[in-house]
């Protein structure tokens, strides 16, 4: 153990985010799981200890992850690409069909699933990171920077949109940062905003959940109108966060696990919120702004570009992807599907997170240890 904390580098504080987000995920997770472990017929201990082997799994990704150089993401990030466009376009056509929509593949011999969606995030923007940096010199040239650009994007949102509408526009909103600090030009992230803008027309109007979409908005919109049975789960989100009180009703003491659907998933904000109160759900906020504040002295520490569009680009990605899941749970916004980073009980979704960290720890790990080579260079002058 001693010798696994001593090769542990990177920002320390990340670390420790990640240690407080997985007690949370498993103090949360084991009080939202009463409902689905009835349903499955099976002890909650026994979902709990899977969802335990999940989180261990990602911290042991995570501290792989992290001891490689980050600039080898930058070599595999065109193959990561070929391989995802292609799993994408099978996952519509093959996988798992759930509620109207194809996200899922199944991994042949382990039974478990997994959203290409989640693998999509981590390739285009290591791409994105990859080609923005290596084209500095020319990035306003529409040939050969612009159209690769605009065209990754693009493809992998229409991708992504037709199945998983939330992932893909959040996913959309990241690459418009990108591009930002990419110095990419006005006129052409307003060209990329408007073909985003006609892709989601598309999707919402002619795409296979296009009922789906407007139920939900229509429910978001006009709550006193929405059929009980559709504003289910937003009802009884706002029921758990407002009985929660200042302090909340304890943990294991939720009212509301048997009655929110996908209480240990989509809605764990509100089972947190109604057992630790207002006071815990402010303070996992501030966890989530206190990771964000340190990816970005990361980026902008980075010696390199791709290190700091890369650091940028998946801070943006997690946090982004967290407060949506808040915003949903409180009402501010419709019902989306969309997991809490860390948090949420999930599958490979844990694993994906994990590795993000683990990259943005390898960007910080970069710009800790040339510090510790000048240190020596000088002790070895004075001596």
């Amino acid at each position: 153990m001693d010798k696994i904390l001593s090769n542990t580098k990177g920002d320390r504080w990340i670390w420790l985010i990640v240690i407080l987000l997985s007690l949370i995920s498993l103090l949360a997770v084991y009080s939202a799981i009463g409902s689905l472990a009835y349903k499955r017929g099976v002890g909650a201990e026994s979902i709990l200890m899977k969802h335990v082997a999940m989180i261990v799994a990602g911290i042991a990704l995570m501290y792989i992850s992290h001891k490689v150089d980050y600039r080898y993401y930058r070599g595999i990030s065109k193959l990561l690409m070929i391989i995802t466009l292609p799993l994408l376009v099978y996952t519509l056509l093959f996988g798992s069909h759930v509620n109207q929509a194809s996200r899922w593949l199944s991994i042949p011999g382990t039974g478990l699933s997994f959203q290409t969606s989640d693998l999509a995030k981590l390739a285009l923007i290591t791409y994105l990171a990859r080609t923005l940096s290596i084209k500095q010199e020319n990035i306003k040239d529409v040939k050969q920077s612009f159209i690769p650009i605009m065209g990754s994007v693009c493809l992998v949102f229409i991708l992504i949109a037709w199945a998983n509408l939330s992932t893909a526009l959040m996913l959309f909103g990241v690459s418009i940062l990108l591009l930002i600090m990419g110095r990419i030009s006005v006129k052409q992230i307003a060209v990329v905003c408007l073909a985003g803008a006609f892709l989601l027309g598309c999707v919402v109007m002619l795409g296979p959940r296009r009922h789906m979409y407007m139920t939900r908005i229509n429910t978001f919109m006009h709550p006193e109108k929405a059929d009980p049975d559709k504003a289910q789960q937003a009802n009884h989100a706002k029921i758990a966060i407002a009985t929660g009180g200042i302090f909340g009703k304890g943990v294991g003491n939720s009212d509301e696990i048997n009655s929110l659907p996908e209480a240990y998933s989509d809605e764990i904000y509100a089972i947190i919120v109604e057992e630790y109160g207002l006071v815990g759900g402010i303070i996992l906020i501030s966890i989530y702004l206190f990771l964000l504040y340190r990816c970005i002295k990361i980026a902008t520490r980075a010696p390199k570009a791709f290190g700091t569009l890369l650091a940028a680009g998946l801070s943006f990605s997690l946090t982004i992807q967290a407060f949506a899941n808040m915003a949903v749970a409180v009402g501010l916004g419709p019902v989306t599907g969309i997991p809490l980073p860390f948090v949420s009980m999930g599958g490979t979704s844990i694993l994906f997170t994990s590795l993000a960290f683990g990259i943005i720890l390898s960007v910080s790990r970069d710009i800790e240890e040339p510090k510790k080579v000048i240190v020596g260079e000088i002790t070895e002058v004075a001596v």
